[in-house]
């Protein structure tokens, strides 16, 4: 249909030029109403094979967008091409040539979320047993990482916010005596999450190369206080810095080529390791969302599609490290 063009190329000139968008950007509109066009040819009108683009509606898109789904094409790729034809309604719309945009309260299928990448039990136990090359003074404090991101499935955000004591000052900390670290979690909310024996173990070891924090004390200047914040830190760098985000990605990564990883490992491998591993011992997806700080339980359903039942002290009775044998290495 000839008007049909007139209106695509009316709207690619209104995207090129008024609102700039970059050519590659509108070469992907073009390619996205050619489809919207080639399904309205298609579609069955009032007196034959055929409907405008002026007179599509909400249940030609529906139908398309169904077409779309069953014939393979991602949520997410549906998504993007409605977003083309919407905004060319839209267009249409404010052109006076459409009484209403007939994509408006249209969406993509939902995908299926995935399950988070997650190392093996057998996988993940030997890659916290492992022992690099690196000096004392690194492996003692890499392992100390690995057994609190595994152990106690903390985000990278939070062991990073460790300090060595607890103070008004402090993010989290970790109570040895009492077996718990206490952080700060997404949307600064405070938890406490247990700490098993092997990852007390790693710690002393690395707080007796580490040596004895401080408190952060009041300062006279940013400087200051920034320098008293670094040398409260649980995990350093070599200058004494605290250990950033990064640099423990690096680390694991590092470390995971080391010890004969399949594929590299990351602090969230980890956390995502510790919740299938408790969840696949005990099905109990409460006591995961609470360990793992989850506002909403449909963030911890990804985990698993099991049926669970409740069950008194996941972490203890479930996770393979949390009752390692008194006196090992």
């Amino acid at each position: 249909m000839q008007a049909d063009s007139a209106l695509i190329e009316g709207y690619l000139e209104h995207v090129r030029v008024e609102k700039r968008l970059a050519a590659r950007t509108v070469e992907l509109y073009a390619l996205d109403l050619a489809k919207l066009k080639a399904y309205a040819a298609a579609a069955a009108g009032p007196t034959g094979p055929g409907v405008a683009l002026t007179d599509v509606k909400n249940h030609h898109i529906r139908r398309w967008v169904a077409s779309m789904h069953s014939g393979g094409r991602s949520g997410r790729g549906i998504a993007l091409i409605l977003s083309g034809w919407r905004g060319f309604y839209g267009w249409l719309g404010r052109q006076g040539q459409v009484a209403s945009n007939p994509v408006q309260d249209v969406r993509s299928p939902k995908a299926p979320k995935p399950l988070p990448k997650a190392l093996g039990v057998d996988d993940a136990v030997q890659f916290a047993d492992f022992r690099s090359d690196d000096d004392a003074w690194l492996e003692a404090r890499d392992a100390a990482m690995v057994e609190l991101l595994y152990g106690s499935g903390l985000r990278v955000g939070e062991l990073v916010g460790l300090d060595v004591v607890a103070s008004p000052q402090a993010k989290g900390w970790i109570d040895m005596q009492e077996a718990q670290a206490h952080v700060l979690g997404k949307g600064s909310k405070r938890r406490s999450v247990p700490v098993g024996a092997v990852a007390l173990r790693a710690l002393e070891r690395w707080l007796a190369l580490r040596g004895p924090g401080v408190p952060a004390a009041v300062t006279q200047s940013a400087a200051q206080e920034k320098q008293a914040q670094a040398s409260a830190a649980l995990f350093q760098g070599r200058h004494g810095t605290r250990l950033t985000a990064q640099s423990v990605w690096q680390r694991l990564q590092r470390r995971s080529l080391q010890a004969g990883m399949a594929t590299p490992v990351h602090p969230h491998m980890l956390r995502h390791s510790f919740a299938s591993h408790v969840l696949q011992s005990s099905s109990d997806l409460r006591g995961v969302q609470e360990l793992l700080g989850h506002a909403n339980i449909s963030t911890t359903q990804v985990y698993t599609r099991l049926d669970f039942q409740h069950l008194a002290k996941a972490y203890d009775a479930a996770h393979p490290r949390a009752k390692a044998k008194k006196g090992g290495a």
